[in-house]
């Protein structure tokens, strides 16, 4: 059984610099030309809830450490170079504490209800092309109380922003699994999903390559697919990585696959992602078996906050998070009681730490009156 890498690892570039950020609501803020200039200016990851002053009277109560919520907005300027015209321009959000609505030069691209989960909007054919550009982003956390512990407000996790071609990998439909490992031999089958846009049919090559940590090549695999305009292919490729190194709790040896799009000749996009080489089994007679060895999960639960921080999902404090557990001899977690940052999920993966990933709190009964 192998190792499923989605998520931001496959993303563009940091989107967090240079937003702007006013607590309360409103409306017109969604407009380009709204006048922000007596806002503060913030970079993300941001919890304004943590910002506040603690109060008893405050409705998030004891769960959440009777601190401020309410409605607040960020606003971001950003140019968008004619170079990008006729590609794929797309945000992505990893985490909003809640009910986020985002617009792109005053029109909505909808709501966002979880504040736990990463969501994305391609933002192309609102852009204005070497023109001013303003994204704006709606958070309402006020309908209280909705967590049996404390959220934090806002947008606490990154924001990222790629530039696609319009032939391109798509990131969230990448699967890496080993299914079959030895010490002799790890089948490392990796399945993608190549798009095209609107252009002519034609033949592309995906060329893909294992690389190990030392930054050496271990596998590599080429293959030509044929593509119809605006239509997409799956593509599905088995590679052997001979005598390799085991993912494990103790050895956390992780490899990188590069997977690289041509068509005539020209490059026209890359995906990357880490992964581990190991198999897990559970069984009545046996329990849990990491590569064959059986072991028991000396594990805690964890919320996704980090103490005095708030919720922000800084790397490096949700790798020290990480690092801490480590050391105090876990080598397991469970992320209660939804899905964790990227980071700390990245984290988990370097520093050899096995995940019991959650979903949400309630599933079928609510918990508290305003629970997602």
């Amino acid at each position: 059984m192998g190792w499923f890498c989605a998520g931001a690892q496959g993303w563009g570039a940091l989107f967090d610099d240079h937003w702007k950020f006013s607590l309360g609501d409103d409306r017109a803020a969604a407009g380009r030309d709204f006048d922000d200039r007596g806002w503060r200016s913030v970079e993300l990851p941001h919890d304004w809830s943590i910002e506040g002053e603690p109060d008893r009277s405050n409705p998030s109560k004891g769960a959440g450490g009777y601190f401020p919520t309410g409605v607040g907005w960020y606003r971001k300027e950003f140019a968008a170079p004619v170079s990008w015209k006729g590609k794929e321009v797309e945000v992505l959000f990893e985490g909003v504490y809640m009910n986020a609505e985002v617009f792109v030069n005053g029109r909505s691209l909808g709501v966002h209800p979880y504040g736990y989960s990463t969501f994305d909007y391609d933002i192309s054919r609102l852009l204005d092309w070497g023109r001013k550009n303003v994204i704006a982003v709606r958070v309402d956390n006020s309908q209280q109380v909705n967590c049996r512990w404390y959220s934090g407000s806002g947008i606490y996790r990154h924001v990222r922003i790629a530039v696609k071609d319009p032939l391109h990998i798509d990131p969230w439909r990448v699967g890496i699994t080993t299914p079959e490992v030895t010490l002799d031999k790890a089948l490392v089958k990796v399945a993608a999903i190549v798009k095209n846009g609107p252009g002519v049919a034609g033949d592309v090559v995906l060329s893909t390559q294992i690389v190990n940590e030392g930054g050496r090549v271990v596998a590599r695999d080429s293959v030509r697919v044929r593509l119809e305009g605006r239509g997409e292919v799956p593509v599905e490729r088995r590679m052997a990585v001979m005598r390799p190194k085991l993912w494990s709790v103790d050895s956390p040896w992780l490899y990188r696959v590069k997977m690289t799009l041509s068509s005539g000749g020209r490059r026209r996009d890359e995906y990357a992602s880490s992964f581990g080489i190991r198999t897990i089994e559970f069984s009545v007679g046996n329990g849990f078996r990491l590569n064959g060895k059986a072991m028991k999960l000396f594990g805690g639960c964890i919320h996704h906050d980090n103490g005095c921080l708030g919720a922000a999902a800084f790397d490096r404090a949700e790798e020290r998070k990480v690092g801490l557990l480590k050391a105090a001899g876990f080598n397991a977690l469970r992320t209660s009681h939804n899905p964790p940052s990227p980071a700390l999920l990245d984290a988990c993966d370097r520093l050899g730490m096995l995940v019991i990933d959650e979903a949400f709190d309630g599933w079928r009964e609510a918990k508290n009156a305003n629970d997602y």
